[in-house]
């Protein structure tokens, strides 16, 4: 039998379900977790905190698998899981229709002046005039990390009429190369980041690459706190070149009640929210968890598998 480690609160989505020859082990709480850790082969422990996944890593010595439902898995111990030769998956693409649709609520936040609309009706004030007049339709949008999330995202925005270019490292016929999009930045209105955290992607984003953006675009991040300097992005806030930010993603997190992001007027914080506003992520995860046990039981290669050499 196969031992796999997975945590009791998916039990109802699994139970009965699983490939023959996987043992389950339920674990209950963290103590309980890091005592089943030599036993496991396989584990799902979501949800789950970096520190804890971390401990049950370095005390699972005959682990083969390790899954989770984030995408970006820079939490992870990334060189221990690879030194151990532990094939890793993520939830890429589990998370793409609710941060899509997150990020066409922020864009019409924006551009339709929404905080005001629920200020005045906090105050039960009626405006007479809309604060936001932007229109999505025609607008020119760049989705920097054009993968399934950033692909949902353009696919949803096309819909509006947005004319919607990706950033790959692969790029197709319309999309921007990774050594090419910073010389075309003052195109766009809007501009997504939704790329994996990497060494790489660590501070793309700074002074230059806001300088560089059009007078009043927006700059939205989807991706981690860690690729944009926040300081720059403030300082391109007032000094009034950009003409606001929506950011779900911060460093730190969770963001200290006096920093200063929370108090500029045109920054929105969504605080983390997007990939988990939704009500079906573990039906979704439990059904991609089943289908890669099934892959593995049969000897077959893993959907959605993390190239360590790469973070993503």
């Amino acid at each position: 039998m196969t031992v796999a480690v997975i945590n009791a609160k998916s039990r109802d989505l699994l139970e009965g379900r699983l490939p023959e020859g996987v043992e389950p082990l339920w674990y209950e709480n963290d103590e309980h977790l890091l005592k089943l850790a030599p036993q496991a082969e396989i584990a799902w422990l979501d949800p789950v905190t970096p520190v804890l996944a971390a401990q049950f890593i370095a005390a699972a010595g005959k682990l083969v698998w390790y899954t989770a439902l984030s995408s970006g898995v820079d939490w992870l111990p990334l060189q221990l899981i690879a030194e151990r030769d532990v094939q890793l998956t993520n939830g890429s693409g589990i998370h793409a229709q609710s941060v899509a649709e997150y990020a066409v609520m922020g864009m019409l936040t924006v551009a339709k002046g929404w905080r005001q609309v629920v200020r005045a009706q906090d105050r039960h004030a009626w405006l007479a005039q809309p604060p936001g007049k932007r229109e999505l339709l025609g607008s020119k949008v760049l989705v920097v990390g054009a993968g399934e999330i950033g692909g949902r995202i353009a696919e949803i925005l096309r819909v509006f009429g947005a004319d919607v270019t990706g950033v790959r490292r692969r790029p197709g016929p319309d999309d921007l190369g990774s050594e090419e999009w910073r010389g075309e930045l003052g195109r766009f209105d809007w501009v997504i980041a939704i790329v994996p955290s990497t060494p790489e992607t660590q501070r793309m984003f700074g002074e230059a690459e806001f300088a560089a953006m059009k007078p009043g675009a927006v700059f939205l991040n989807f991706a981690r706190g860690s690729v944009i300097q926040q300081d720059a992005l403030l300082a391109a806030i007032d000094s009034g070149h950009l003409g606001g930010a929506f950011l779900d993603v911060t460093e730190p997190e969770p963001l200290p009640a006096e920093h200063p992001l929370w108090s500029r007027e045109n920054i929105h914080v969504s605080m983390h929210l997007a990939g988990r506003a939704q009500d079906t992520l573990f039906e979704r995860g439990s059904a991609r968890f089943l289908a890669n046990l099934k892959h593995f039981m049969s000897g077959e290669p893993l959907e959605h598998r993390v190239d360590l050499s790469q973070g993503y």
